[in-house]
C-alpha cells in the first residue's frame, strides 16, 4: 500500500468518525428535548385540574389562572418551536409559582385534600422537569463543543449545524432570597 492510499483512508476515517460523532450529538439533544418535552405535557396535563381547584377561591387572582390558561394552550398547539416552548416554559414556571404563593394565602384552598394533591403533583413534575432540564443542558453543552471545536467546527459548519439554546432560569429567580421576609410572613 502506497502511503497516499494510508493517508486518504486515515483522513475519510477521521471525517467518517466527526460526522458519526457531530449526528450522534445533535441527536442526544433531539432525544433528550423530547424527554424534556414530555414532562412538561405532563404538567400542562395537569395545568387545567390545578387552576379549576384553586378558581373558585381565587377570584381576585383571576388574570393569573386566565394568564397560565393562555400559555399552556399555546405551548399545546402543533409547530412551537424549541426556543418557544423554552420562553413558555420560563412565563408557566413563573406563572405557578405565583399561584402557589397565592395558595398559601387561602387556609381554606391550602387545606383541601385535592389542592394539596395537585400541590404534590406539580412538584414531583417540577423536579422531574428540574432533571431533564439538567440533562438537557449537558447535552447541548456537549453539542455546541462539538460544532465550535476544532476539526470537527468544520464538519459542522459543513452539515449546517448551528448552536442551540440551553435551558435558563428566568431573571427574578436569580435575585437573593430574603430570608427576613420568609420570617416575617
Amino acid at each position: 500500500m502506497s502511503v497516499s492510499l494510508i493517508i486518504i483512508i486515515v483522513i475519510a476515517v477521521i471525517f467518517v468518525l466527526m460526522y458519526n460523532s457531530l449526528v450522534g450529538k445533535k441527536n442526544q439533544v433531539e432525544n433528550i428535548f423530547a424527554s424534556v418535552d414530555t414532562v412538561l405535557k405532563k404538567r400542562y396535563n395537569l395545568i387545567p385540574n390545578l387552576v379549576a381547584s384553586v378558581q373558585e377561591y381565587m377570584k381576585h387572582e383571576k388574570s393569573i389562572l386566565e394568564d397560565i390558561t393562555k400559555l399552556r394552550s399555546k405551548a399545546n398547539k402543533p409547530n412551537v418551536s424549541d426556543e418557544e416552548k423554552i420562553e413558555l416554559d420560563k412565563k408557566v414556571s413563573s406563572a405557578l409559582r405565583s399561584i402557589m404563593i397565592a395558595v398559601e394565602n387561602y387556609p381554606n384552598l391550602k387545606a383541601n385534600e385535592n389542592v394539596m394533591q395537585l400541590q404534590r403533583s406539580l412538584n414531583e413534575i417540577e423536579e422531574q422537569i428540574s432533571a431533564a432540564r439538567r440533562a438537557y443542558n449537558q447535552a447541548v453543552t456537549d453539542y455546541n463543543n462539538a460544532i465550535e471545536m476544532f476539526p470537527t467546527n468544520f464538519m459542522a459548519n459543513f452539515m449546517h449545524y448551528n448552536r442551540k439554546k440551553v435551558f435558563e432560569i428566568v431573571e427574578s429567580e436569580r435575585k437573593n432570597v430574603s430570608v427576613k421576609d420568609l420570617f416575617e410572613k
